[in-house]
């Protein structure tokens, strides 16, 4: 989707959740909003048995001004629903152009004669994501605040709110600006010292830049980096998948700790066929769980790529819950497992420990040694708060609160990553007295990449992938 697409054409899609509800939402953004708007609004009064309208005349519709009236099919002469009419003109509005909301109840059959009306009269279905993209190509948004809208929207605790509220905010935004700024102001110093080369001794002080690339640069970037990696779960939240051998008590596992009844039980071992997904909180973080099919020797191809996929689903997650039958050897398939989890944090759910007494439980072998261990019952539903103190534990680590700090998401790590190589390298040309041009190559290479998390000069893949996680309507 390019710029002129988005600035040529005027949108319109269903704003609220797919379903029935007190009031639903059909919005409308782009120059020729109002008049499409108008065209199927009349007045209160109304009467589809005459022949005159009361219409209201474009210039003496108002701004951020709510309209009673009703939405109509014209040709038909027939009342759709009663409804308010929402005007926001250009500049006011969330994409800087004339946007009208028509608020009707909230049926989906009504929303969607509302949304054809709309569309017969010269607008066009809205992408995911296009009423924010368009606010961000007109100005009134950076990316990384656009990022904020979808991370507020999936938000699914109070934690992640406020990570996704700060970065809308733009607090993450105007630390980033901060710094390119300084970049900015050094870039003009070097520029001189390539214009004026007889002097460049007296125009870059090279050991005062790169002090000041230090102090005022890699270190703020550093700290925004580490913020990433002690508290994105905050906002990301936390992937853990249970795994073991069939019939060890994984899905009664998952369903206590769901505090819910979501996968079935059986005491026939296979019963879970494929994955299952659920979330729940542990102390305000969103922690999306997956319980997997039994891990076990095979010759059965089909159970070989299920077992492939058990493996691609603990390659992605944060932490591998591994149930053991704690009433039970532990025997060679289970150091199998171990082995094949290679470097990724793992707990040992010892289950069934009615079956044992907790201070005798199965004696582990060395595999095991640098496995943190747990007992549990998930029949009798003990222990289980004490695994979830122990999944917070191991994830949360040196985590402020998320109400005083900016939390950056993953492509901006990268990007503050890449900028931090950038700066790195060009103190290191600054030592080694190589010519202000390649210093000043360096030093650009750092403000594109703190510019690309602001969305300055991104390229339209970029643009397209992060605006693809909106839903249409937002």
């Amino acid at each position: 989707m390019n710029d002129t697409m988005i600035n040529d054409s005027t949108i319109a899609a269903i704003a609220t959740p797919i379903g029935n509800g007190g009031v639903g939402i059909v919005k409308i953004s782009g120059a020729d909003a109002l008049p499409i708007a108008l065209s199927i609004f009349r007045k209160p009064g109304f009467s589809p048995y005459t022949e005159q309208d009361e219409l209201y005349a474009l210039q003496n519709v108002e701004s951020h001004r709510l309209y009673y009236g009703y939405v109509i099919d014209p040709d038909r002469r027939w009342i759709v629903d009663e409804v308010l009419l929402a005007v926001m003109k250009a500049p006011r509005s969330y994409t800087r152009e004339d946007v009208v909301e028509i608020h009707s109840h909230g049926g989906g059959a009504v929303m969607n004669a509302v949304l054809k009306l709309v569309l017969k009269q010269g607008a066009r279905i809205a992408q995911p994501g296009e009423f924010t993209r368009r606010a961000f190509v007109n100005g009134r948004i950076d990316l990384a605040q656009a990022e904020a809208v979808i991370d507020i929207i999936n938000a699914t605790s109070r934690r992640e709110l406020e990570a996704a509220a700060h970065l809308l905010k733009g607090d993450f935004s105007r630390q980033i600006e901060s710094i390119r700024g300084v970049l900015v102001d050094m870039l003009t110093q070097i520029d001189a010292a390539i214009d004026f080369p007889d002097d460049i001794d007296d125009v870059l002080d090279r050991t005062r830049v790169i002090l000041q690339l230090q102090q005022l640069v890699l270190d703020p970037i550093q700290v925004m980096i580490d913020r990433y990696d002690n508290g994105h779960v905050y906002r990301d939240g936390i992937k853990v998948v249970i795994i073991g051998r069939p019939n060890v008590g994984k899905s009664s596992l998952m369903n206590c700790l769901l505090e819910k009844n979501r996968v079935i039980v059986a005491p026939i071992p296979g019963t879970t066929r494929d994955f299952i997904d659920d979330r729940f909180s542990i102390a305000d973080i969103s922690v999306t769980i997956t319980d997997t099919a039994g891990l076990h020797k095979t010759d059965d191809p089909v159970e070989t790529i299920g077992i492939e996929k058990v493996y691609d689903c603990i390659e992605q997650s944060d932490l591998v819950l591994f149930v053991i039958d704690g009433g039970l050897p532990v025997v060679e398939e289970d150091l199998h497992i171990v082995k094949g989890i290679k470097e990724k944090p793992m707990i040992c759910v010892l289950n069934k420990s009615d079956l044992f007494e907790e201070d005798k439980p199965v004696r582990l072998p060395e595999a095991f040694s640098a496995v943190p261990v747990t007992p549990v019952s998930a029949l009798f539903n003990k222990g289980i708060n004490e695994l979830k103190t122990l999944i917070h534990s191991m994830l949360v680590k040196n985590v402020t609160d998320g109400q005083s700090e900016v939390i950056p998401n993953l492509r901006h790590k990268i990007a503050l990553e890449r900028s931090a190589l950038s700066i790195r390298s060009c103190q290191e040309a600054l030592r080694a007295d190589m010519p202000a041009e390649i210093v000043a190559i360096d030093l650009r290479e750092g403000m594109d990449a703190l510019a690309e998390v602001l969305g300055i000069n991104v390229n339209e893949d970029i643009l397209d992938h992060v605006f693809s996680q909106f839903c249409i309507g937002k």
